[in-house]
């Protein structure tokens, strides 16, 4: 099926970290769980996403990365219809829209999308409907995330002075815009972090205060591991998920988040590295454009657990709670692999 020495260009480095990440953050959602009853099912159910994704990598690494380019077109139908399905069956949750609940599991399309965008930058407008689909559902920060991935990725691809002035112009048009559509939970949110309510005993900035006092009192090497009171005691909402980076700092210190960063950064390397070594631009932009994923994703996360940006609802990478999330991510991993396996021979 394969050529002789097919797999001794895969990346276990890159798949070694994935796992290691995996690993890290069943962990730590063990220990956010705190607990309570209603979460206990999570840290089992991340590892059955983490063994199913795990699949998907193999799978996709198996798969000429060159064959998605013919298959862009069906796969931005079925994007858009789980889209337009969200306005009939999707599930709300936190004020936005996002799930299809299937009775086992929630689907969570605009995740998927983000994979679509990657592979499909090329086709500007059919990019647009998805943004617009994701955006009026609402779900602003996936959409901020796809918008992220389409400027970061076109500017990789060579963006001229002329160009990147009609992009900032666009950019601030399109959010003077969305602006007059921007939904009361989301302007609240932009509203508590301007002027929070230091006072307040519920709601999200109440929970960014706990995540800092989290953080803070944490110190280099933390209170230990399922002994953080803001956690344990149940301070912190969402600490499975978009507060983790909290949980951690709380009971694994300053080590514990250089260990995240580190990790982090391991991840986005050999996704570049990958990008290097591609034989063709489609494989360096699908390379890049999954690094481009994970950073932001990785940076905005971590930037609301400061309290450096209102709160996004975009979880870690990898260690976050979260079935879609962390299935398209190891997706999009199995797709930096494939270009790998294919990678340009040496020139010496």
């Amino acid at each position: 099926m394969f050529r002789s020495g097919f797999w001794r260009h895969f990346d276990f480095w890159l798949l070694g970290a994935v796992i290691v990440a995996l690993v890290f953050g069943v962990t730590m959602i063990l220990s956010a769980i705190a607990g309570n009853e209603n979460l206990a099912t999570l840290a089992t159910r991340q590892m059955i996403f983490g063994g199913i994704g795990f699949v998907i990598i193999i799978l996709a690494a198996t798969i000429d990365y060159r064959f998605w380019s013919g298959a862009i077109v069906p796969m931005y139908i079925v994007i858009v219809i789980f889209l337009l399905l969200l306005f009939v069956i999707g599930g709300a949750r936190f004020g936005a829209t996002r799930w299809i609940e299937t009775g086992l599991v929630s689907i969570q399309p605009t995740e998927l999308a983000k994979i679509v965008v990657i592979l499909a930058l090329a086709n500007y407008f059919a990019k647009n409907v998805i943004a617009g689909l994701i955006f009026i559902q609402p779900n602003l920060s996936n959409v901020i995330v796809i918008l992220a991935l389409w400027a970061a990725m076109t500017w990789g691809s060579g963006l001229e002075l002329k160009q990147l002035g009609i992009m900032v112009l666009a950019g601030l048009i399109l959010a003077v815009v969305a602006f007059n559509f921007i939904q009361p939970y989301q302007l609240q949110r932009i509203v508590n972090f301007f002027r929070p309510d230091l006072s307040a005993r519920i709601g999200a900035t109440y929970t960014v205060i706990q995540a800092l006092i989290a953080l803070g009192s944490g110190g280099m090497v933390g209170k230990g591991y399922g002994h953080g009171t803001q956690t344990q005691l149940r301070f912190m909402k969402v600490r499975h998920n978009d507060f983790i980076f909290s949980v951690i700092g709380e009971e694994l210190g300053f080590v514990g988040t250089i260990f995240v960063l580190v990790l982090m950064g391991f991840i986005i390397y050999r996704c570049l590295r990958a990008a290097r070594l591609a034989r063709d631009p489609f494989g360096s932009m699908i390379a890049y454009g999954v690094a481009i994923l994970i950073f932001f994703q990785a940076a905005v996360n971590i930037a609301v657990n400061l309290n450096l940006i209102p709160v996004t609802g975009i979880p870690l990478p990898f260690i976050s709670y979260g079935g879609s999330g962390l299935i398209s991510l190891m997706l999009g991993i199995g797709l930096v692999e494939s270009v790998v396996l294919r990678h340009k021979p040496l020139d010496f």
